[in-house]
């Protein structure tokens, strides 16, 4: 039965191990880098805008236009657009290594109007305490807007995460690897429409997992 059903699938079995690590790898490494880079921009963002702890409305400007530039195009022209980013850094466009690049610049913007949304959540009161208090900016950054909202954070990240993994699927269709080079090179290309099947599947396993893990966080951290 699950021969008839899924012969492509057991016929190139051997390839879903490599398949399932390459993306998972595209998703930590890609994500961590992300994960740094917006929460980094977040908090520029937070500190130079209007009333801000450090006001800087040039920086704030530039760096809201930047990440509202980065958010708006469409992954599919992003990737080619940063082929060249990817070439010089890595010395390639395909594999794990060409991915990084255009899966960072993709996921970055959009973790950082993510953390920006937490740390904005914070209850003013809390930082005008702290500014009392005689706390300095970088104790306030670290103190109040990294920790105040954890579980807002965690939201963010878990949203993020979920977005990554389906620009990972989409890499795999410039030669990324990965489930998203499997249901290309196999299932479009060849028509095998149970590997295609089985590669949806474990994409919503994935996210399903992410999900989860998430909302653990979240529980754990609320008080």
């Amino acid at each position: 039965m699950v021969t008839k059903l899924f012969p492509n699938v057991i016929e190139f079995a051997s390839d879903f191990p490599q398949a399932i690590i390459d993306t998972l790898l595209m998703l930590v490494i890609s994500g961590l880098i992300s994960v740094v880079i917006g929460i980094l921009l977040a908090v520029i963002v937070v500190v130079t805008r209007k009333d801000g702890l450090k006001e800087n409305q040039p920086v704030f400007w530039i760096l809201d236009k930047i990440i509202n530039l980065f958010r708006s195009i469409p992954f599919i022209i992003l990737i080619p657009t940063v082929a060249v980013l990817s070439r010089a850094l890595f010395g390639t466009t395909i594999g794990i290594e060409g991915a990084l690049v255009p899966l960072v610049i993709g996921t970055a913007p959009f973790v950082a109007r993510q953390m920006e949304s937490a740390i904005m959540e914070i209850d003013p009161g809390i930082i005008e305490a702290s500014i009392a208090m005689g706390l300095s900016t970088k104790e306030i950054i670290f103190d109040v807007y990294l920790r105040e909202n954890i579980p807002g954070m965690i939201r963010g990240l878990t949203i993020s995460f979920i977005a990554l993994v389906g620009q990972i699927a989409i890499v795999g269709s410039v030669g990324a690897g990965g489930l998203g080079d499997m249901a290309i090179r196999y299932g479009l290309q060849r028509s095998m429409g149970d590997i295609t099947f089985v590669v949806i599947i474990l994409i919503l396993i994935l996210i399903s997992i992410v999900q989860a893990i998430g909302d653990k966080l979240v529980e754990k951290t609320t008080h």
